[in-house]
């Protein structure tokens, strides 16, 4: 497996980028939007109040823009940097949505948010407002891009792999694009910075009422944050349906990890409530729960529409169940080792036995679509860490269930005109938006950790995609990392809370 230290530290490295990274970019997806509401009620109705409103949450809107453009620079760099094996064999494929992104992002979205921020008064309001529109727009088509990039890693699409170069090259564009983990990503991602947008203004706009402050302001931000919070919340469900519709599809190992599912059952039941044994590994005798309570028959119907239908347990996918057409990873490994067997001997038939080089290239398209699993020592190693994707997605669902009840509590209160005599509910929605970035970064681990031990799902281990550095390198540079983030960090922090001490401008 090389060093596994370098390929710990390489991936502690990735992992602290995405999570400083992802900080920024649902609030700038989902604030966007809510910015153009804003302005689009101050055009509608001529109120300068509205435009008051906007203004103020473009000043925060634009410092959170800048501090994610910065994280995310760095992020692509580590491509190259600490996973150049895989940069090489995906390049082709994985540059291209990338590209495209850059060109959104620096292109479309920089040049509308230049007018955006700097051409009040400078132009007329309807184009002013086009600019906004075309910024959260541009935001999140720069997103869907990235996620295109990311689904493919997923659930590869779209390509075939040259062996005489070791690259996986791109035959359509069209079904990374198409692919339902694309799509389904790109919904449930862009959702959830909706709804994340609008804890922030609730939050913000609570901690005004708290301190009875800028009331008016605080209402009608809340109002519109409240039912476009709302809203989101709901499509956010439906689109983390359709997620583990498509994982129970593609991706089977990391469903039963989510579900801490073992041992495969008809009528599979959800887990409501449990405490999974962390000590369990497949096929030993062990106890999966100490005690769970199910939901019978849902996760059958989230994983295949059907209350009756099969779902495959960590057992069953690792071990093999031939009564439901299941090939175990021991076979899948054997066939890997006759993949690379075979990709090795065809390189050194090419030159001198074409014949005999044909002949390997069609037993190694056989095997080819188990290629990675020959660089795994043991078919445990196809098992994702159980424990952490079962209680992240299990704090994710948990907190996203509330979340919509917050907005609507906080919108039966304005209805009533009793909203700032609700302290304790104010005091809930300021610690709402912490409570979102909890549950965005959640999805991330459940996404990424339950993907292991794959940097391309089936084909590429991590270990195999790893540049040649040591470990030592990849340490200096993952504190340093750390230290420019936090920086980072707090410098939004800062410069956000004495915007927001400071309010929005008087009338």
């Amino acid at each position: 497996m090389g060093d596994l230290s370098m390929v710990n530290w390489a991936r502690a490295q990735f992992a602290l980028t995405a999570l400083y990274h992802w900080i920024f970019v649902p609030l700038t997806l989902g604030l966007s939007f809510l910015l153009a509401f804003f302005e689009t009620l101050y055009v509608k109705t001529g109120k300068e109040e509205w435009l008051r409103i906007t203004k103020f949450w473009m000043k925060l809107f634009a410092v959170n823009f800048a501090i994610g453009v910065a994280t995310g620079i760095i992020l692509e760099f580590e491509f190259g940097t600490n996973w150049s094996n895989y940069s090489w064999m995906v390049g082709d494929i994985f540059g291209a949505p990338l590209a495209i992104e850059g060109i959104f992002a620096f292109f479309l979205e920089a040049t509308f948010f230049a007018v955006m921020f700097f051409g009040w008064n400078r132009v007329s309001k309807k184009a002013h407002l086009f600019s906004t529109w075309m910024v959260a727009i541009g935001s999140n088509l720069s997103a869907l891009w990235i996620l295109v990039a990311n689904a493919w890693m997923q659930h590869p699409v779209g390509m075939r792999f040259n062996p005489a170069l070791a690259r996986f090259e791109m035959q359509s564009f069209g079904d990374l694009l198409s692919s339902p983990v694309a799509i389904s990503k790109f919904t449930h991602a862009t959702s959830s910075g909706f709804v994340l947008a609008s804890l922030f203004v609730v939050s913000v706009s609570s901690w005004f009422l708290l301190q009875e402050r800028h009331r008016a302001f605080a209402r009608k931000s809340i109002a519109v944050a409240s039912v476009f919070g709302l809203l989101s919340s709901a499509y956010l469900g439906l689109t983390g349906d359709e997620a583990a519709y498509t994982n129970a599809q593609v991706q089977p190992m990391k469903l039963a990890a989510m579900e801490g599912l073992y041992k495969g059952t008809t009528r599979a039941g959800l887990v409501a409530i449990g405490l999974p044994n962390s000590m369990k590994i497949p096929g030993d005798n062990q106890k999966d729960f100490f005690f769970k309570i199910e939901v019978p028959g849902v996760l059958s119907f989230l994983a295949n529409r059907d209350l009756n239908s099969f779902v495959p347990g960590i057992d069953d996918l690792v071990w093999g169940n031939p009564e439901y057409g299941i090939m175990g990873v021991k076979e899948k490994m054997a066939r890997g080792k006759a993949a690379l067997a075979q990709l090795a001997a065809y390189k050194q038939a090419r030159q001198q036995e074409p014949a005999e080089a044909e002949r390997l290239l069609a037993e190694f398209r056989k095997n080819e679509p188990y290629l990675g699993y020959g660089y795994l020592e043991r078919p445990a190693d196809a098992v994702p860490p159980v424990a952490m994707t079962f209680w992240s997605f299990r704090v994710m669902v948990i907190l996203g269930t509330l979340f919509p009840l917050l907005f609507l509590a906080f919108l039966l209160q304005l209805l009533r005109g009793r909203l700032e005599q609700s302290r304790g509910l104010l005091q809930l929605g300021v610690i709402g938006v912490f409570l979102g970035w909890i549950a965005t970064e959640l999805g991330w681990v459940v996404a990424e950790v339950g993907r292991q031990p794959w940097a391309i799902q089936d084909l590429l281990p991590t270990w195999v995609a790893r540049s040649n550095l040591t470990a030592g390198t990849v340490q200096t540079t993952f504190f340093l990392f750390l230290a420019v983030f936090t920086v980072l960090l707090i410098a939004e922090v800062r410069i956000m809370w004495h915007q927001i001490k400071q309010g929005p401008e008087e009338a």
